[in-house]
């Protein structure tokens, strides 16, 4: 059961040693932010904005986070959304739900940051291995035709 319901936002520039439960701190500069875990425990929780993490969206009058905030690394295990300041409990995951999570959150790491990398996608893996085969195929079949060519006439 979370003990906060909702969170006051506060734009600032660096986050403060202690944190005020009930508020998030936003550091634009650092494109993060941070609030005392929602469930009471007193863990911070960090969120940073990138394309792979945490996006922030600032109405004029109140902010939201997404995706949820999993709390998979506390013993807590709380997991929440933060929507126009409002808390709203999602359930908690099992080992295998955080498992599929976290590799779901590498392979999009990889492919954001390095896009030219192979798939982690083990069925595109394979489309790919096999459009590489056959094409390569086809290329050694007009390789050896031309030799069998080239070897007749001598």
């Amino acid at each position: 059961m979370l003990k906060i319901k909702k969170l006051e936002h506060r734009f600032i520039r660096s986050i403060p040693r202690e944190l005020d439960v009930g508020l998030i701190y936003i550091s634009m500069e650092y494109a993060t932010a941070v609030h005392s875990c929602c469930c009471g425990c007193g863990e911070q929780v960090v969120t940073p904005f990138s394309p792979t993490d945490w996006k922030m969206i600032y109405d004029g009058e109140s902010v939201s986070l997404t995706p949820s905030i999993g709390n998979w690394h506390s013993a807590c295990r709380s997991h929440y959304i933060i929507k126009q300041g409002i808390i709203i409990e999602a359930g908690s995951w099992n080992d295998a739900q955080i498992m599929a999570e976290r590799k779901r959150d590498r392979i999009a790491k990889a492919r954001y940051y390095n896009p030219s990398a192979k798939s982690h996608n083990p069925a595109e893996e394979m489309k790919d291995t096999s459009a590489r085969i056959f094409s390569n195929k086809g290329r050694m079949t007009v390789i050896f035709e031309w030799l069998r060519k080239l070897v007749r006439k001598y």
